[in-house]
């Protein structure tokens, strides 16, 4: 696999000419009735400030400049679609994600199974990932792995074309890029996290990141090292939990630098066209020395069938 994957510290992608075999094409028919609706919380829309300026910012990744933005009136999902509900798609539908049809998908060193009969391959230049063969959403270490216990944690190894299906079929949709981080403020107007500037304030941590040494030691200050459930830590001021940290999560709009092609400032829904798709929050991965992506004006991107142990998505809704 060595020659399958692209390196980077936050969105490790696939290559066009991974799969093993021709992807399978499912369709999967658009719901009339949104199902698990009552975990959705109402968003207001209004006017806020998208972005940031600030040094402790990617500038590289398009955070800035800070501009005002325009979203209308939606519903989002309080917490990001668990492995309980993913299974329920899954009995309901048949679907098998990419990660199952490419045979693969990346795991954290850390969670490697001792099984010696397990097939890795470790990413050039990115050490901590690891191609598995094996490794799905309802085993996420790969072979001999299970979800039994973590059926209230984020489902992970799910591509955006995945989470797209799964929308679809729940009568839902992902969020854009301006939706997602006006929730994930929850009302609060340039603050670097969720509930205000201080990662940890009187001490207690509002969020599932690492802690420690990137990536030898993991002192799990926050009580996990991996996923945690999906509605741990205090929810932010819509109502929202684990918009920092925890998993990655998937955006409906095309990923671009350049400020000019995001779709103007009312409702945006970003470029047309792209090569990947944007990926908000950070994950339990993320830590200050390299990637303190975390930060609610944070962005990344993936292509649209890479999937790794700490990617998954929430859903939205339009009223």
């Amino acid at each position: 696999m060595a020659n399958e994957v692209k390196m980077s510290c936050c969105a490790v992608k696939r290559l066009a000419a991974s799969k093993e075999s021709e992807l399978t094409t499912q369709t999967i028919q658009e719901s009339e009735q949104t199902v698990f609706k009552e975990k959705m919380v109402f968003i207001p829309g209004g006017e806020f400030l998208m972005g940031t300026d600030s040094k402790e910012g990617f500038p590289t990744d398009g955070e800035g400049p800070v501009r005002k933005v325009k979203v209308k009136p939606f519903l989002i999902d309080s917490y990001a679609v668990t492995n309980a509900e993913f299974n329920e798609f899954v009995k309901a539908t048949g679907y098998k994600t990419e990660a199952e049809q490419f045979g693969w998908s990346f795991v954290f060193y850390g969670f490697l199974s001792p099984n010696p009969s397990v097939q890795v391959q470790q990413v050039v230049n990115t050490p901590w990932w690891y191609g598995v063969k094996g490794a799905y959403w309802y085993q996420p270490e790969g072979p001999n792995s299970t979800i039994e216990n973590r059926m209230d944690h984020p489902v992970v190894h799910i591509s955006w074309n995945d989470a797209d299906a799964f929308c679809k079929w729940a009568g839902k949709r992902l969020p854009t890029e301006a939706e997602w981080e006006f929730a994930a403020r929850g009302g609060l107007e340039q603050k670097m996290y969720p509930w205000g500037d201080e990662l940890t304030p009187n001490g207690e941590h509002y969020c599932n990141i690492w802690q420690g040494n990137f990536p030898k030691q993991n002192t799990k200050e926050d009580g996990y090292a991996g996923t945690a459930p999906a509605k741990s830590f205090p929810p932010n001021g819509y109502g929202l939990y684990n918009v920092s940290g925890n998993v990655w999560e998937w955006c409906s709009d095309w990923f671009t630098r350049s400020i000019h092609n995001r779709g103007g400032r009312t409702n945006p829904e970003g470029p047309a066209t792209g090569e990947t798709k944007v990926m908000r929050g950070g994950s339990y991965m993320c830590h200050q020395s390299y990637c303190n992506r975390y930060r609610v004006a944070a962005r990344t991107s993936n292509t649209p069938d890479s999937s790794s142990g700490h990617l998954g998505f929430r859903c939205v809704a339009d009223v």
